[in-house]
């Protein structure tokens, strides 16, 4: 059992939307990923997937609507819909909580997929 420092984990990487493994409860895994720019439209089959803004301004697009995330807030996107984030300032720092086995990409395979989690 020990404390994890989001702060310090997040200055040991840079690469945009490759997300590293914090932690895990259970089933769930505790990821920490920086974003910029858009990502990519994708779903996941069978996971929901929570976003937590630690920081910077985060924008989850769905087909029919825009949800705009401040840091300290946070967004569960259920499984099977279709969504797209987008950082709205240069860089934005999320933690995801996620069954371990959600790929980052969920049905859609590309240069931004991560296969293997780096554990930092």
């Amino acid at each position: 059992m020990e404390k994890v420092n989001l702060a310090d984990k997040l200055s040991r990487f840079a690469e945009p939307w490759s997300p590293r493994l914090v932690g895990q409860v259970n089933d769930a895994a505790i990821k920490l990923v920086k974003l910029r720019g858009e990502f990519v439209w994708h779903h996941h089959e069978t996971e929901d997937e929570m976003f937590f803004v630690i920081e910077g301004r985060l924008r989850m697009r769905f087909r029919d609507r825009d949800v705009d995330l401040e840091p300290g807030e946070f967004i569960i996107v259920p499984r099977q819909v279709e969504h797209l984030p987008i950082a709205l300032t240069e860089e934005v720092s999320v933690m995801l909580i996620e069954p371990d086995t959600t790929l980052n990409t969920g049905n859609i395979r590309n240069e931004r997929t991560v296969e293997v989690l780096q554990k930092l």
